[in-house]
C-alpha cells in the first residue's frame, strides 16, 4: 500500500513523540510518498523548534540522520496543481503540495495536522485517522 506522509508524521517519528509507535506500525511494509518539498519543511520544523528551545542542534542532527534512513519517495507536485488547491481550500502551498500528492497518486494521506486533515477531505483525498 502507498501512503503520503507529511512533515508532522516524520517529525513525530524522528523525535519520538507519543504517536511514533502507531505511525511506524501503520507504515511498516508500506511505500511512503511525499512532495519534494518535504526536506525544506523538515528544516523549517527544526528551525521552529530551535526558536522554541525544544531541541538542541545535536538532537536535530540525530533526528535528521534518522529521517535520512526512512524510505520516502519524494515526488514532484506541480505549482499549477497546488495553486488551485491553495486558493480553493484557503491553505498554504506546502499543505496544497501534500494534498496534491495524495490526489495525484490516489493514495491515503497520513498527517497529525487536524487542519490539513479537514482540507484534504474537502479536496477529496482519503485521510487515515491517527489517535
Amino acid at each position: 500500500m502507498n501512503y503520503v506522509v507529511d512533515t508532522s508524521v516524520v517529525i513525530a517519528v524522528v523525535t519520538n513523540e507519543p504517536t511514533r509507535h502507531q505511525l511506524v506500525e501503520l507504515t511498516r511494509d508500506a511505500d511512503l510518498l511525499a512532495p519534494a518539498s518535504l526536506h525544506w519543511e523538515i528544516g523549517n520544523a527544526f528551525s521552529a523548534m530551535f526558536k522554541q528551545r525544544r531541541v538542541t542542534l545535536d538532537q536535530a542532527v540525530a533526528a535528521v540522520q534518522t529521517y535520512s534512513r526512512i524510505p520516502i519517495r519524494l515526488v514532484d507536485v506541480s505549482l499549477e496543481a497546488a495553486l488551485p488547491l491553495s486558493h480553493r481550500l484557503k491553505i498554504y502551498a506546502d499543505d496544497a503540495y501534500v494534498i496534491g500528492c495524495a490526489l495525484q497518486h490516489r493514495c491515503p494521506l497520513i498527517t497529525l495536522d487536524r487542519e490539513l486533515q479537514v482540507a484534504a477531505r474537502e479536496a477529496g483525498a482519503k485521510v487515515l485517522e491517527i489517535n
